[in-house]
């Protein structure tokens, strides 16, 4: 087989990425997706695409003051919503002294809350853009 007609399809600037994923295998990872999504969990396995398997996932869902760790389990994820990977430090705190964990239900009702309050504040300036007379 001649080098131009390879199977592969990676290219130096893959082979690159695959070799620093490499550093973070069987590490604890906090991983930031495009939609904002915070997912953490062991890396366990990735591709030259950064399509990455994580073990004991969970995903961190913040609102204000509160958290809330949801499992996930083993959980794959497409490389093309990586936005960020960083290896958490296991000696630090991962959050701040003033945050509190809740329940699922307890920060769900929190992001309904935080939703409908931010729907409002949308609401109440349009109704008042005809006061902006330049």
């Amino acid at each position: 087989m001649s080098k131009s007609s390879s199977m592969s399809w990676a290219g130096p600037e893959d082979v690159y990425l695959s070799t620093s994923l490499a550093s973070y295998l069987d590490k604890k990872l906090l991983v930031l997706l495009r939609d904002g999504r915070k997912l953490l969990g062991i890396l366990r396995s990735f591709d030259q695409f950064a399509n990455a398997v994580l073990e004991g996932a969970c995903e961190r869902v913040i609102v204000g003051d509160l958290y809330c760790d949801i499992p996930l389990g083993l959980y794959v994820i497409r490389g093309e919503n990586v936005v960020l990977i960083g290896e958490l430090d296991l000696e630090k705190d991962e959050l701040p002294s003033h945050m509190t964990r809740v329940s699922a239900a307890e920060i769900r009702a929190a992001q309904k809350a935080e939703r409908e309050a931010s729907d409002l504040k949308g609401t109440m300036r349009k109704r008042m853009e005809f006061l902006d007379m330049d």
